[in-house]
């Protein structure tokens, strides 16, 4: 028994464990970092709560947050309203648009700033992440090129048409010797088989 207890003594030590550490060493340690990970979730949102509570205290803080929110349902709610107007409407509806044709062109250019303002960051972040997801499919493309590879084969001759039977009673017509008649291989491997048969 002393001798069971001295190899266990000496290979978990004295209260520590051996195996453990040596195992830390090469792979992190999945409660600690489930520890720290939480660490740092609870601090970033500490930090969160901190900036809010100074920056939404006054009454102008929160007009102004709801007047920035307010373009992009308004233009969605607008372009729809429009649609419904034309619909009920059309005489108002076409003065409406004669009254936008006479809009100068830099007015519009300057509609267009301030839409693509509200807009552009939305359409950028959207854009990034598109881009993201295009270089991950190109990344796994190669792989999808050696699995379609491997399978081509299988399907050719899984596919292969098979030259049918000739109907009962067809007549083949006089038969020519190899040597005289046969013509060179086609490339249809249905027709090569054919001709072989019965030429």
């Amino acid at each position: 028994m002393g001798m069971i207890d001295r190899a266990l003594r000496m290979l978990f030590g004295g209260g520590g464990n051996v195996i453990r550490d040596t195992v830390e060493v090469f792979r992190e340690n999945a409660e600690g970092a489930a520890g720290r990970q939480a660490e740092m979730s609870k601090a970033a949102l500490a930090q969160f709560a901190a900036e809010f509570r100074l920056q939404k205290c006054g009454r102008f803080d929160r007009f102004m947050d709801g007047l920035n929110r307010l373009p992009r349902p308004a233009l969605a709610m607008g372009t729809l309203g429009l649609f419904v107007a034309a619909m009920v409407d059309p005489v108002w509806f076409d003065s409406r648009m004669a009254g936008l044709a006479l809009v100068p062109e830099p007015l519009w250019w300057l509609l267009g700033a301030i839409v693509s303002f509200y807009f552009g960051a939305r359409h950028q972040a959207k854009g990034q992440e598109f881009s993201r997801s295009i270089a991950g499919s190109l990344a796994n493309a190669p792989d999808v090129a050696r699995a379609l590879d491997a399978l081509n084969p299988q399907q050719e001759t899984r596919n292969a048409p098979s030259a049918p039977p000739p109907p009962p009673g067809f007549d083949h017509g006089p038969r020519t010797t190899n040597a005289t008649a046969a013509p060179g291989p086609t490339g249809n491997a249905a027709l090569d088989d054919w001709r072989t048969i019965h030429g």
